[in-house]
């Protein structure tokens, strides 16, 4: 079965960093679109980045500049640096994956696959 695995959340004061990692198994990352959502409590899921070979990488405004998404083929393993950190970018952060193609941050329902979860909490 395919599986996605976060880890690298934790607690920071505003202006720190965290760098996330999400873990794949049985599925070739580069072979898909990847992205990084986030949802904080009350609040609808949002598309933080995605990384594609056909829609290359996106960022949601509110975090361009701070984050940076990558990612390492031959582990399985996709990465976001998350740097000068606020207090707005606390939530769920979730690992996803989809077929590839033109993915989109604004579609997270097209994502078939889903990682538990990492917790960023974020201190003002």
């Amino acid at each position: 079965e395919v599986q996605l695995v976060e880890s690298g959340g934790g607690s920071v004061q505003a202006g720190g960093s965290l760098r996330l990692s999400c873990a794949a198994s049985k599925l070739p990352i580069n072979n898909y679109c990847m992205g990084w959502f986030r949802q904080a409590p009350g609040k609808e899921r949002e598309g933080v980045a995605i990384i594609s070979r056909i829609a290359g990488i996106r960022y949601a405004a509110s975090v361009k500049g701070r984050f940076s998404i990558s990612k390492d083929n031959a582990e399985d393993t996709l990465y976001l640096e998350m740097d000068s950190l606020k207090p707005d970018d606390t939530g769920m952060y979730y690992c996803a994956a989809r077929s590839d193609g033109w993915c989109s941050l604004l579609s997270p329902a097209d994502f078939r696959y889903w990682g538990q979860g990492t917790q960023v909490t974020v201190s003002s």
